[in-house]
């Protein structure tokens, strides 16, 4: 019998740019902040109504890197992670936090289009220079003729 299921799946928009850092190690850490949505239609007055929540997520390793280098903020993603709550004391006070943590099991993936302000950076533009034609070549077809026919089987 199973433990338990902790699994979080999020598709949002980036509440601001990424923060990422690395550690001592060199993996590197990314934080954001991502929106998501809900709207229904209020029963009583027929009004559509709005609920936005923001989630904590942090993302290590590769995926930190990706999400730092191409999310900005109000890009879509689409996020699967886990959830983990955080404590730590300031002033002799204790304090919590739950985030999204996106790490070998999780998945970051970049949604939409290219971003309307050209914030993102942009990969080298390839020249248009003409490429040499060059003929395929053609492997000689096997000799089938010439194996040996003692197969021991």
């Amino acid at each position: 019998m199973a433990r338990g299921i902790n699994r979080v799946i999020l598709i949002g928009n980036c509440g601001g740019d990424p923060e990422t850092k690395y550690l001592p190690n060199g993996n590197a850490v990314t934080n954001i902040t991502l929106a998501t949505t809900d709207s229904w239609k209020d029963k009583q007055t027929g009004q559509q109504q709005e609920r936005t929540e923001w989630h904590r997520v942090v993302l290590f390793g590769k995926v930190a890197e990706i999400a730092g280098e191409y999310l900005r903020k109000g890009s879509q993603c689409y996020i699967e992670g886990r959830l983990q709550t955080r404590e730590w004391e300031k002033d002799g006070v204790k304090r919590y936090t739950t985030e999204v943590v996106v790490d070998m099991g999780g998945t970051m993936q970049l949604l939409g289009g290219k971003a309307e302000g050209g914030d993102r950076p942009q990969r080298p533009q390839q020249q248009n220079q003409p490429r040499p034609q060059s003929q395929p070549q053609q492997q000689p077809a096997p000799d089938y003729d010439s194996f040996d026919d003692d197969i021991p089987f």
